[in-house]
């Protein structure tokens, strides 16, 4: 990383205006699945779901099953989730996705059942270093932005685990209508706490989204491998959140 672009902790906390935020140069953005948050097991949930709503019991492999077909779908059409409206008909249509592979009882359920099945089944939870390592960034003068391919309920997903009050913003790419690695949704994200690309960092999980993504927008990745996955050449790695706080881009 060069030396234009390490900004110590004095210096970020220096840019802090009036309001104890950031005034204007340096920012961290953030990638949401797999750097900020992972979600439970799923089709042990939908079993007991379709049980708790229906009566209806399935399987493992039909539990499985199902839900690797929503998260086909989902995955190509998470875009389409701009607002609450689109939203709401994502999730019909995601949990029509698994109607196919369920066996008839639960193939038979009304639509309504089955989305509620199918969102009980997804319970996001945030990784448990990343509270204290946000609040302890947010401290050192660094704005935070979560920045992901996700639809609206981005917003919904970090109420809810608890982190929206440890980040000054966040934008879903369904929302903006554009995704990483695109550099449009990098820019718009730093315009959102009027940060400048070379002074801050992108801190992801994918080597093409995330490192491939911030380069091409003119920001330094920095590569998340919780699991010790090799990073990309060149790119500087933490294995959780709580190595940014001793990496050497926020050190005099």
């Amino acid at each position: 990383m060069g030396t234009e672009t390490r900004w110590s902790v004095s210096r970020l906390a220096a840019s802090r205006g009036p309001a104890g935020r950031p005034s204007g140069r340096p920012a961290v953005l953030l990638d949401a699945l797999g750097t900020l948050l992972f979600f439970e097991p799923p089709a042990p949930r939908l079993r007991a779901a379709l049980r708790a709503r229906a009566g209806v019991d399935v399987d493992d492999a039909a539990a499985a099953a199902a839900m690797r077909a929503e998260i086909r779908f989902y995955r190509a059409h998470l875009h389409e989730g701009r607002d609450g409206d689109s939203l709401a008909l994502l999730r019909r249509r995601s949990a029509e996705a698994m109607r196919p592979v369920l066996p008839p009882a639960a193939a038979a359920l009304p639509t309504p059942v089955l989305t509620a099945a199918l969102l009980d089944a997804l319970v996001f939870r945030a990784y448990p270093e990343v509270p204290g390592a946000l609040a302890d960034l947010g401290d050192r003068g660094v704005a935070l932005v979560v920045v992901s391919n996700w639809d609206f309920s981005l917003h919904e997903r970090l109420a809810e685990t608890g982190l929206t009050p440890l980040v000054d913003a966040a934008v879903a790419s369904a929302e903006l209508g554009a995704a990483k690695p695109e550099p449009a949704i990098f820019a718009h994200a730093l315009g959102l706490v009027g940060a400048e690309a070379g002074a801050s960092w992108h801190v992801g999980d994918t080597p093409e989204a995330d490192v491939e993504g911030a380069r091409r927008a003119g920001i330094e990745p920095v590569f998340v491998a919780r699991d010790g996955e090799p990073p990309p050449p060149g790119t500087t790695t933490v294995t959780d959140l709580s190595g940014l706080l001793e990496h050497p881009l926020y050190r005099q």
